[in-house]
């Protein structure tokens, strides 16, 4: 199977990083990134993902946090361990990751009875962009804990 193609960051060095720890298998934390973004971050009923590198992925963020769309491709599956995807965010403005296809990382590690998450998202044209996800990325992680203590 050929590589999945990756963009170029090379001229976009500006990452934000976060860390958590989620009380839930890496099995069920791997499965909302992948299959169940509508249980924490996207609004029900606006997902269409099949999580297989070099496939695109859709949905609109959760309508309380205001109605954004959200695109990319998954780069690197690996489960229970890895999912790595593009990430294009906006509605038009110079908001999101403003047009630029951004790199997000997500790594999970077995840690006792739950899983510790490094996020690591790269490839922001502006520092904006960079700090508005870096500030909102914790709080989304909140969220992903908070639904998935609720299925638990």
């Amino acid at each position: 199977m050929p590589k999945t193609p990756r963009p170029d960051l090379s001229t976009r060095p500006l990452t934000a990083t976060c860390s958590r720890r989620i009380p839930a298998t890496p099995r069920a934390v791997f499965a909302a990134w992948t299959d169940r973004f509508d249980l924490w971050f996207a609004q029900a009923g606006t997902v269409s993902m099949t999580p297989e590198a070099g496939r695109p992925w859709f949905f609109y963020n959760r309508d309380d946090w205001g109605r954004h769309p959200h695109y990319g491709r998954f780069l690197e599956l690996v489960p229970e361990r890895l999912v790595e995807m593009t990430w294009l965010t906006g509605n038009g403005e110079a908001i999101g990751t403003e047009g630029a296809e951004t790199v997000l990382r997500i790594e999970l590690e077995p840690d006792g009875d739950g899983t510790a998450l490094r996020l690591t998202h790269s490839g922001f044209v502006s520092e904006r962009s960079r700090d508005g996800h870096a500030e909102n990325w914790p709080l989304a992680l909140e969220c992903l804990e908070a639904a998935l203590r609720e299925r638990e």
